[in-house]
């Protein structure tokens, strides 16, 4: 009994499974055959639409043609107008850069950098001597109670020149530096003459900064005269300083710009012969006629060659 249950039960689970597949594959079929009706609906809209289609992209080419034709007969003078200036205004941009490449190269033959260094000390110098008579420091007075007030500055009095507080010893500092710098230009000697112009520079900024600061920043008597009356320090002071560092700087390139040199006749003439035993190589012997290479040989030489 057992046993004959046990097939029951086995032959029930075998007719599912085969009824199952039987509904999937009925199921897949009425789905391929939903699937091909619809393809054959799209289908058919796709070929009565398509007649409209192509009339409608023909027309709109036919437009387009129409319109192109329009608007090139009425803007082609235009365009040609444009493009006409663009070349010209081309043309006029490469006679410029030609222009300017002249002039730059003219320019460059006669300023060199050594020339525009000597012509910067003698600003400089002229800037330092101008400076002497300029006002460096004066005295304020009151200055904490215009702290808040825009537009509005406190009174200074007692003005002093900078030249007054050192005696005037920048100016023949100043003048010397100037001729240096002449001097350089006329006989191109830059290394010695630089270094002195480096230290005429370091001398000026040594009294601007031992002697002149601490002049300038002090009061006198207005400190007790005035209240809140301090010293400060103008225009005049500020371009000492720059003046002398504009001479060091200057000395500086002067001595240490290393100078173009020419090469040496022993160089010249060991490349133009290894040119010249390159191109026997490459003749595959050596050629009855050297290459002229420019080099002046003795007659004798030449007539022992022939």
């Amino acid at each position: 009994m057992i046993a004959a249950t046990r097939r029951r039960l086995g032959g029930g689970a075998k007719r599912a499974g085969v009824g199952l597949r039987r509904r999937r594959l009925v199921a897949r079929v009425r789905l391929e055959s939903f699937t091909r009706r619809v393809d054959r609906a799209v289908d058919r809209q796709l070929v009565r639409a398509w007649p409209p289609i192509a009339r409608f992209g023909h027309r709109l080419r036919a437009r387009a043609r129409h319109w192109e034709r329009w608007a090139g007969r009425r803007l082609r003078p235009a365009a040609r107008l444009l493009f006409r200036g663009l070349a010209r205004f081309e043309r006029a941009l490469l006679r410029g850069r030609a222009l300017a490449v002249r002039a730059a190269t003219r320019a460059s033959a006669v300023l060199t950098p050594e020339r525009a260094v000597c012509l910067t000390i003698l600003g400089v110098a002229a800037c330092l001597g101008v400076a002497q008579f300029v006002d460096y420091s004066a005295v304020q007075i009151g200055a904490r109670g215009y702290a808040g007030l825009p537009g509005a500055s406190a009174p200074t009095v007692d003005p002093e020149t900078a030249g007054a507080a050192h005696a005037y010893l920048l100016l023949p500092v100043a003048a010397l530096a100037a001729a240096l710098a002449l001097a350089v230009l006329r006989n191109g000697r830059r290394r010695g003459l630089g270094r002195v112009v480096f230290a005429l520079g370091a001398l000026s900024l040594a009294v601007v900064l031992l002697v002149d600061l601490p002049a300038g920043l002090d009061a006198g008597e207005l400190s007790s005269r005035f209240s809140g009356a301090s010293a400060v320090l103008l225009d005049g002071f500020y371009a000492q300083i720059a003046a002398a560092a504009g001479l060091m700087l200057g000395g500086l390139l002067l001595v240490y710009r290393p100078r173009a040199r020419k090469p040496s006749l022993a160089r010249t003439q060991g490349g133009r012969r290894r040119a010249r035993t390159l191109f026997v190589r490459k003749q595959g012997g050596r050629p009855r006629t050297p290459p002229d290479d420019g080099l002046q040989r003795p007659a004798a030489t030449m007539r022992g060659r022939a």
